[in-house]
């Protein structure tokens, strides 16, 4: 097997930088920002950029089924086709009148948040499913109804709570509601948009400062909902407001969903990642490592992004107990190792699964996820590096052979999840063009979700990280995906893992041979974890073809390989 080293030495250009590869640049204004306002944009999302972690919170009625918020509502627009999990319509939008979450305190939330290391929360203040969290005047289907066992404005005690503890506080909103009779509908559309701008307007006149608007617009055009003006809207109300990109509109930054975001310095970006596999809560879900946990975090730092953490509360109101403790963990954690994280910018190398990079100032905090080597063998600085030490105290070395940096720590001092070495330089470090740590990938699709978004393209499903995928547009039942090594490789081996499992009920493995494609095998299921060994085969090319579907195919992964 080859060495990390190895690979690392195989796959890097040195000196080749990214079409990004610019250092740290501001990102470009809203379009929904004034121009008198422009010169403030930069400083409006600073804090945010440098706080790097926060808390996502998805919780409503229907967490005493335990299945998806909005998704498993029977009725719902979009067919939800999840097995076993949907909720009768008539049964789900009744559910509120059950829902007394006596135990539910917002001052324990926050403290939690604070103990995590988190610096902000975002709260679903209303889902796609319609239900209002907190007194709106719009609507009689929120938890202030008099049919509600409860009768507590959720949002209230959450924005209170958050203000009193310093922490900042943003409120997701859902454009789409499946609940109102009026929404997106041919000609009483006008109505639902009086109705989402009441509510929009409450949400940012009622609550005291509110830090974020977070849209999520399921794919709905900005004129859908009258964006812009929604926006222009909001942004008077609340001027320090950041929004993100749910809703049609650049606005302030970018949300790739569960998946570490890619590297990118010239726009902010934020991955929202469950620590289990719902957002919303459900008994036993699988709950993420703490190594997962802390890498993710670490990784979306590394891109120059954050992190927005989801926990889903219980039926009682509150967040169950193994949550709490893996995110008093992290918080410890990240009471050791903060300085690497907090107030940095991502690289100057891009993040990979096993190193990521932040810097600030003259400084490089190297992280190493894995130690299967007895050193990181990285692209050399154009600055020199003074001094390297683990952060904590502790020994670590490094030199500059040629134009590499060779980086070597005791395996004695080596920590299990992330060693965190710091790199002190002779100049700055914020001025270096970010340098990839992987090559480019040549991959072909026959469809790429929303007409070929970078973030979903094929390549993803060849880069090696589980936390990209490639997908196509909703309602693809056939498709292809294609990788061209350059050069003919022998293959013996094919694992594959959809990205959401059992939608693939029929595929072919092939290889081209000239203008012809020859199947290797054929199969029926993939799942999460499909692995296939079969006589060799050389060839410069391979593709999976997807013969049928339930729904449009999304692909995590596909590792070739000799076997």
């Amino acid at each position: 097997m080859k060495t990390l080293c190895q690979l690392l030495s195989a796959l890097i250009l040195p000196g080749c930088f990214s079409a990004a590869g610019a250092a740290p640049a501001p990102s470009a204004p809203s379009p929904t920002v004034s121009p008198a306002e422009r010169a403030e944009s930069e400083a409006r999302i600073a804090w945010w950029r440098a706080n790097r972690f926060g808390l996502f919170v998805h919780w409503g009625p229907v967490s005493l089924k335990g299945t998806e918020i909005g998704w498993s509502r029977a009725g719902e627009r979009r067919g939800y086709r999840g097995p076993g999990t949907l909720v009768p319509t008539e049964v789900y939008d009744n559910l509120y009148q059950e829902f007394n979450p006596v135990r539910f305190d917002a001052r324990e939330w926050v403290a939690l948040a604070q103990a995590a290391g988190m610096k902000y929360i975002v709260f679903t203040s209303r889902h796609h499913d319609g239900f209002s969290m907190f007194d709106t005047a719009a609507s009689d289907y929120k938890i202030t109804s008099p049919l509600s066992p409860f009768r507590r404005d959720v949002v209230r005690e959450l924005a209170d709570a958050a203000h009193a503890a310093g922490l900042k506080f943003g409120l997701y909103y859902s454009q789409p509601n499946w609940h109102h009779p009026d929404a997106f509908t041919a000609d009483r559309h006008g109505r639902y948009l009086a109705y989402l701008k009441t509510q929009v307007r409450e949400l940012l006149t009622n609550y005291g400062r509110v830090d974020i608007l977070w849209f999520d617009g399921l794919g709905k055009k900005a004129e859908d909902y009258d964006g812009v003006a929604l926006n222009r809207m909001a942004r008077d109300l609340q001027p320090h407001l950041l929004i993100n990109n749910r809703d049609g509109l650049p606005e302030d930054f970018d949300t790739p969903e569960q998946r570490v975001g890619k590297y990118q310095d010239d726009r902010p970006w934020e991955s929202c990642i469950t620590i289990c596999k719902q957002w919303a809560w459900k008994p036993e879900d699988t709950m993420k490592s703490l190594a997962e946990c802390v890498q993710t975090l670490v990784r979306c730092a590394g891109g120059d992004g954050n992190l927005l953490f989801n926990v889903g509360p219980m039926p009682d109101g509150r967040i169950e107990p193994r949550q709490v403790e893996r995110l008093r963990e992290m918080g410890a954690w990240l009471a050791r190792n903060g300085e690497s994280i907090y107030a940095t910018r991502g690289g100057p190398w891009h993040p990979t699964k096993t190193i990521a990079s932040t810097r600030k100032g003259n400084t490089v905090y190297v992280h190493a996820f894995d130690w299967k080597n007895a050193k990181l063998e990285l692209p050399a600085l154009p600055r020199a590096v003074k001094s390297a030490a683990l952060l904590g105290g502790g020994r670590a070395s490094v030199r500059q052979e040629n134009d590499k940096l060779i980086v070597e720590v005791d395996p004695a001092s080596r920590d299990e999840i992330d060693t965190v070495v710091k790199l002190e330089l002779s100049g700055s470090a914020m001025d270096i063009p970010a340098i990839p740590l992987t090559p480019t990938i040549k991959a072909t699709a026959s469809n790429v979700f929303r007409a070929n978004m970078a973030d979903h393209g094929p390549q993803e499903a060849f880069d090696g990280n589980p936390s990209t995928r490639w997908a196509t547009d909703a309602g693809t039942k056939h498709a292809w995906i294609a990788r061209d090594l350059e050069k003919p490789t022998a293959i013996g081996q094919v694992r594959i893992n959809e990205a959401i499992a059992e939608r693939v009920r029929k595929f072919q493995l092939q290889y081209r041979e000239g203008d012809a494609w020859t199947t290797i095998f054929a199969g029926e299921r993939i799942g999460r974890s499909f692995t296939k060994t079969f006589p060799p085969v050389t060839a410069r090319e391979f593709r999976l073809n997807i013969l049928e579907a339930t729904e449009g195919p999304t692909i995590a992964e596909i590792e070739l390989s000799e076997k």
